[in-house]
């Protein structure tokens, strides 16, 4: 038990900002799913069991619209086949988590990979429970945010347009706190760049994909060079 103990105790802090940020935007989604209908409890089933907040988001459309199974398959792949590629980088890290490994791979959102990207367990902290009680923490957050923003949405009448834009807000925060946190910003640059010329060549609606597949062709084609480039900067270290 000590050992899960000191883990959640060094997993908790890095996870401050996204608890920060899944709390309004969970609240968002609570009170928009409230002002659709749906209850406390389908909300926070839909945070437990869904966990993809802008698929959450999108989902609301699908609840209240014609049942079209296909669409939001379609849809959804659209939407979260970033997380493929959030997967693919993961496999190293994830490689010997044992039993974590389900739930590891369950809860890999946005904010959660960019946690576990960058934070290193403590010296005499289970790297495993550390990144198990990361992805939980945030998990958690979600939930409660979710289940704040269906009472109050039960309890008080909002107007909820432009309540979706929290969630491209956040994405933004994400953003600018990478680039003031890494070094290296040529990776940053590269994404930016290839979503731009994407969506000017495919348009709003279908460039997440061909973004996607367009940052992994340059990033592969640069890796040799940054290796390169690292290996001689740990030359000239040592």
């Amino acid at each position: 038990m000590k050992e899960e103990i000191k883990a959640l105790k060094a997993a908790f802090p890095p996870t401050i900002p996204v608890f920060t940020g899944y709390i309004f935007l969970g609240i968002a989604y609570g009170i928009l799913m409230s002002s659709k209908g749906y209850g406390v409890g389908w909300t926070v089933l839909m945070s437990l069991l869904a966990y993809a907040g802008s698929a959450q988001y999108l989902a609301v459309t699908f609840l209240t619209s014609i049942f079209n199974p296909l669409l939001a398959l379609l849809m959804t792949l659209m939407i979260n086949a970033r997380h493929l590629f959030y997967g693919i980088s993961m496999l190293e890290k994830y490689k010997d988590s044992g039993k974590f490994k389900p739930y590891l791979i369950f809860g890999l959102t946005d904010e959660t990979f960019s946690i576990t990207c960058s934070a290193k367990p403590p010296a005499g902290v289970n790297r495993n429970w550390f990144y198990f009680f990361i992805t939980l923490l945030d998990h958690c957050y979600w939930v409660l945010g979710s289940a704040v923003g269906g009472i109050l949405g039960f309890m008080v009448s909002f107007n909820t347009k432009g309540l979706d834009f929290v969630l491209t807000a956040l994405f933004v925060v994400i953003f600018v706190g990478q680039w003031k946190t890494q070094k290296e910003h040529k990776p940053a640059i590269i994404g930016v760049l290839c979503s731009v010329i994407c969506l000017i060549a495919f348009g709003p609606s279908h460039f997440i994909i061909p973004s996607m597949l367009t940052i992994l062709l340059v990033l592969t084609l640069s890796r040799k060079q940054y290796v390169e480039k690292k290996e001689l900067m740990e030359g000239r270290a040592q």
